[in-house]
């Protein structure tokens, strides 16, 4: 008896599963045709699907409205969008689109904003989250938007001279700013302390030796992060719990406190048994702040997320070729790529992140384990394991008739960390990068970037 492709994925999973379906011998996500999109692009095939942006940030604002119903939260909600996850023009426009704030971390990150304003599509109003380290210029740019009109641009202090640098810049200028709590971090890592933001212990140092008495300056929001994301643990609830211990002190002598930023994102699918209830969570979050805010007698604070790779993760794909199956020996199988994993999905590289990949077409066949590997001649450029622990399985592989995988929820960092548009690992391309929204008229399909060219690659390495 011939056990399929489509009845390993069946019998393994729940499958079908939102979005996803197959017809016939073929994969659909969301109407996309991928067959048809291959027959027109080619491969390797970058594809960016807007609508998920707009639907994953309605998810999270009717989760947290409904969290605050809940508990008679008196406080309100804003989403902010961590630019740093996808800087693309056509991302944060559709962000925009759909009333959020955002989150920076660099001082180009302001230029993008300057640029959205002057195209008209934000508007002075926006709030502007800046975080990260702050240089000269990041704070010069920071100076300069406020200059144009942008008072609701708060810049989150992530050390000791970061006020001092902000105010000899600008002596007379106010502003309202923030403070990024330094999180410890979980026993796996490297370090105990987060290198980014202030000490527990030392916030209220922090402003009472610069900031309380000082009228050109007011704190408005107390920063949380936690670099492993928002997850159901001890470690995330005790650091919760900490956090909040200082945001009640703070607000007891700080009367224009009123904000606590939640940082650290949603996790992403990465396979087809992925399982996070995020209702769960904000339920429980929302919970927490709440009880706290009563026991301590403070006024509850508005809320902030500032979600990356939650708002954006599901709108990327990776679409490639199986062009040649190697048998190196009796048992291990690899099924070459048009492309690369080290140049398209650095992640799945540099800190063995997995992603959600499903084969296109070839449901109706038998069924091996493979393993994946790149165009490059690096040992490392391989992918060997995702929804079945440690294995891959696909479509028997047939000179016959041609195999086509796709990796999904590829949309947040894997861009700027391999450089998009520019020199890649053993002068790999970068993939076509098609756009897909959708209206009234159904979707609808954009070119944003061809194939890299071996004319400007020669030229960015000074051939001509």
């Amino acid at each position: 008896m011939k056990i399929t492709y489509k009845d390993l994925i069946s019998q393994s999973f729940d499958f079908p599963q939102e979005g996803f379906e197959v017809k016939k011998d073929q994969l659909f996500f969301q109407k996309i045709d991928f067959k048809k999109l291959i027959k027109k692009y080619g491969t390797p095939l970058k594809i960016s699907y807007l609508p998920s942006i707009s639907k994953n940030i309605h998810l999270s604002k009717k989760w947290f409205a409904k969290a605050f119903k809940k508990h008679d939260y008196q406080g309100k909600y804003h989403y902010a969008y961590c630019t740093k996850s996808s800087h693309f023009s056509f991302v944060l426009e559709k962000v925009l689109e759909n009333n959020t704030h955002v989150e920076t971390s660099s001082a180009y990150d302001l230029k993008i904003i300057e640029q959205l304003y002057e195209q008209k599509k934000t508007s002075l109003n926006l709030s502007i989250l800046c975080n990260g380290y702050k240089t000269e210029e990041y704070l010069e740019n920071i100076i300069a938007l406020q200059n144009k009109g942008f008072k609701n641009i708060l810049p989150i202090i992530d050390n000791f001279k970061e006020l001092s640098l902000l105010q000899k810049k600008a002596p007379d200028e106010c502003f309202k700013i923030g403070i990024r709590i330094a999180s410890e971090e979980e026993p796996r890592f490297d370090f105990y302390t987060s290198r980014l933001g202030i000490g527990y212990k030392d916030v209220i140092r922090l402003y009472k030796d610069q900031i309380m008495y000082n009228k050109n300056l007011e704190l408005k929001m107390l920063h949380f992060f936690i670099n492993t994301g928002i997850r159901d643990t001890a470690y995330y609830w005790n650091e919760l719990t900490k956090c909040l211990r200082v945001f009640s002190l703070l607000k007891k002598i700080c009367p224009s406190l009123n904000s606590l930023n939640i940082g650290g994102g949603f996790p992403v699918k990465n396979s087809l048994n992925f399982n996070y209830d995020y209702a769960y969570m904000i339920d429980q979050i929302i919970g927490t702040v709440k009880k706290h805010c009563l026991e301590e007698n403070i006024e509850q604070p508005d809320i902030y997320t500032e979600f990356g790779s939650f708002t954006v993760g599901e709108s990327g794909m990776m679409v490639f070729n199986i062009i040649d199956q190697k048998k190196q020996n009796e048992k291990e199988k690899w099924n070459m790529i048009d492309g690369s994993f080290m140049t398209t999905l650095p992640d799945a590289w540099a800190i063995n992140k997995k992603f959600m990949m499903l084969p296109i077409n070839g449901w109706n066949d038998e069924y091996e384990r493979v393993f994946l590997g790149g165009l490059t001649c690096d040992s490392d450029d391989y992918y060997n394991s995702e929804q079945h622990v440690n294995a891959i399985y696909l479509p028997k592989y047939s000179e016959d008739r041609p195999l086509y995988i796709a990796f999904f929820n590829t949309g947040a960092y894997q861009e700027n960390i391999s450089g998009y548009g520019g020199l890649k690992h053993c002068l790999i391309p970068d993939a076509k990068h098609v756009i897909i929204d959708e209206d009234e008229k159904g979707l609808h399909y954009k070119v944003f970037s061809k194939k890299t060219k071996v004319q400007q690659m020669l030229k960015l390495l000074g051939y001509c």
